[in-house]
């Protein structure tokens, strides 16, 4: 970095923030109003600091991206799946950034049928997303959604496929997804609050009439509860879902009878979650009623739904998470998880011969993909691991041979050899966290490496909403392993990884928990000599980059260099705004800072409140100026604080995408430019020869 560039420095305008007789002062408040000329100006100000300080890394950045690009083969299609007398592909062309939705009628030599060619939407827009495509029963309406913004606020169209006319109808302001009825013409979907985004209405639309004639069907006034509209895999029942962070609840309908009254299935109950999937007379219900923790699985005849004729078939396990359920004509599948890892169970319904898929390695990912067809003994899945490339795999439940479909190519480059997953060792070990847990690593790394302490390492955590940090394959990563780096996964409390009581114990007022594991984990690495503190790299996104605000200001000097990607910073002022996008569907998750316990706690953390006079990792965070889930001004006010209090000269960067959101670009080579901005900013600090 050149010696005479000077950061930006955010203009301080003193703002004083009261709540339970407390005052806190936050000098960076302004930077809440994207529509303020000045808060753009800083923006781009701190943007323009980061490409004149990285300037050097420039030709790197685009050599990695044409790196990590060659290893992926452009002319690619997912594997067709079998729905209604179509096989459905999604295929890429050479070149191209967007993917083309096709189907082919009864069998794949049949003429390609091409649904949508998001190429061509695409024209015209920094950022374009089509989500939720739902194709009617008789299979000539497709409802789509799009996005150009990367708000989340997609506006639903309809498409005939026979005369491939999109109709001038356009439904504003919706989740993206939606589902058709058993009569072809009405189709049920979910719009969302237009201040805080939350989906509270269930719609119902016909064709041929307008938007305005739509009738609400559902409107969920408990603002802590968002609303989603499906159809069983049976094509028995349309059904709403209503779900917070511990309730559930659902309501169904007949297919057939779409104008009829929708019936609650169990009415919400706090602290009973429960999801339901239909199969002859009866549904199934994966829920933790009576206190299963882990989950169990019941049934209940579908004409009398309520909790108490509900009965036990896979009874609750203290040590086994039972995380979903596929239903076949003659099997049960389970997808179940123990000691952190992946089960699947094949349950014929007879009763007998009931077996687990077998896997071995430890740091693995398997998983049921598309199954819409009851009558089969195919079971699809995948699997994948920190060095095996995914692999979709039809597997027939009833002779158990397996057959593998499509294993993704990892292509090689001209100077490169070619990719041998040989030639990289995974490993999975145990740290002891402060209060005695025991916390699992997974890592993956070339083989060869020797633990003297010196090999670069990036541990990467998110720890949050139950969310489980699985072991997936990244083609991409190969640019940080064959360069001598280790990666690891820190599986923190706080996600759902060795079970529901994992979450429990990383959330509310037992957050810290989720931070002092990384930390701890981070200090195993070290004494195991893995790496050191002059090597050792940090990485999370959301809130994952809570996660990375927490450590860098409890125990900085861990670390050589931090990576925060749309980071969740500012709890405290954030989960007291109620307008935010999802701030009131969060407090089962933070807790609600309106309690004072909870505000005490949430202060006590919140890496933004937190941030005091001391040295700091380099850092480098990214963003997005129209991000619905962490706001823009979060990272913005935390770097602004930053640059004020830290007592050293390392790097810090905000790198703020103006065109996109939560989920950063949208085209797949776009995507892969931002993550080749973090790889060079982690082996630029390594001082590895390019």
């Amino acid at each position: 970095m050149s010696d005479f560039l000077k950061p930006p420095k955010a203009t301080i305008l003193p703002h004083s923030l009261e709540k339970h007789g407390h005052v806190r002062d936050d000098n960076y408040y302004w930077l809440n109003n994207r529509e303020n000329p000045t808060v753009i100006e800083y923006l781009n100000q701190e943007n323009e600091y980061y490409h004149q300080s990285t300037a050097h890394t420039k030709d790197f950045q685009k050599d990695l991206f044409e790196e990590m690009k060659a290893r992926i083969k452009e002319d690619d299609e997912s594997v067709p799946y079998f729905y209604n007398g179509y096989y459905y592909i999604t295929r890429f062309e050479k070149g191209k950034d967007y993917p083309i939705h096709s189907r082919k009628k009864g069998n794949l030599q049949a003429k390609e049928e091409i649904l949508f060619d998001c190429n061509k939407m695409a024209q015209g827009h920094a950022y374009f997303n089509l989500s939720g495509l739902s194709i009617s029963e008789d299979n000539i309406w497709a409802s789509f959604g799009i996005d150009t913004v990367s708000r989340r606020q997609y506006t639903i169209q309809i498409k005939n496929l026979v005369t491939g006319e999109i109709l001038p109808i356009k439904l504003e302001n919706t989740a993206g997804g939606a589902t058709w009825a058993s009569d072809n013409k009405t189709l049920f979907y979910s719009r969302k609050d237009e201040v805080t985004l939350r989906a509270d209405k269930i719609y119902k639309h016909k064709i041929g009439t307008t938007v305005e004639d739509d009738t609400l069907v559902y409107f969920e006034k408990d603002d802590t509860f968002d609303v989603s509209v499906y159809k069983s895999k049976s094509k028995k029942y349309i059904i709403i879902n209503s779900s917070s962070t511990l309730t559930t609840e659902y309501q169904t309908v007949l297919a057939e009878t779409p104008d009829a009254k929708f019936k609650v299935f169990q009415k919400r109950t706090r602290g009973l979650e429960y999801s339901i999937s239909h199969f002859g007379n009866h549904f199934y219900i994966v829920t933790n009623k009576d206190k299963a923790t882990n989950f169990k699985l019941m049934k209940t005849p579908e004409n009398a739904t309520s909790k108490e004729n509900w009965v036990d078939v896979i009874a609750h396990r203290e040590d086994v998470l039972l995380e979903d359920i596929d239903i076949f004509k003659d099997y049960l599948v389970v997808s179940e998880r123990a000691d952190g890892l992946n089960k699947i169970r094949i349950m014929p319904w007879g009763g007998e011969g009931e077996y687990y898929l077998p896997f071995e390695s430890e740091t693995y990912m398997a998983y049921t993909t598309t199954n819409l067809d009851f009558d089969t003994e195919i079971l699809r899945y995948g699997y994948q691991s920190l060095a095996t490339p995914p692999s979709v795999i039809d597997f027939n439940m009833k002779n158990k041979e397996k057959t593998i479909l499509k294993e993704q190519e990892v292509l090689s480059r001209d100077f490169d050899s070619k990719f041998d997953k040989n030639n990289y060792q995974e490993e999975r070990i145990w740290a002891t966290a402060t209060d005695g847990t025991k916390v699992p690593i997974s890592m993956v790394y070339r083989k060869g490496m020797k633990k003297e302490g010196a090999t670069p390492t990036l541990l990467y955590g998110y720890g949050s909403y139950g969310v489980t940090m699985d072991c997936h394959f990244s083609s991409v990563r190969l640019s940080l392993l064959d360069r001598g780096f280790i990666f690891a996964i820190a599986h923190i409390r706080g996600g759902e990884d060795l079970g529901r009581q994992w979450y429990d114990d990383g959330k509310l007022l037992k957050k810290k928990n989720t931070f002092t594991d990384f930390i701890d984990c981070s200090k195993f690495l070290i004494s195991e000599k893995y790496t050191s503190p002059n090597h050792l790299y940090a990485e999370g996104g959301s809130a994952g980059g809570l996660l990375m605000g927490a450590i860098v200001n409890i125990s900085p000097e861990l670390y050589h260099g931090v990576i925060a990607q749309v980071p969740f910073v500012d709890v405290v002022t954030t989960m007291l705004d109620d307008t935010i996008p999802l701030t009131t569907g969060e407090y089962d998750e933070w807790g609600n800072p309106n309690a004072k316990k909870y505000y005490d706690y949430m202060l006590s953390y919140s890496p933004y409140d937190n941030v005091k006079a001391q040295s700091y990792p380099n850092m480098y965070i990214a963003t997005g100026l129209h991000d619905p889930q962490v706001q823009y001004w979060e990272p913005a006010k935390w770097v602004a604080k930053l640059r004020v209090l830290k007592t050293d000269n390392n790097q810090l960067y905000l790198d703020t995408n103006m065109d996109a959101g939560h989920g950063g670009a949208s085209g797949r080579f776009e995507a892969i430019k931002e993550i080749a901005k973090e790889y060079s900013f982690l082996i630029d600090l390594e001082g590895i020869k390019r």
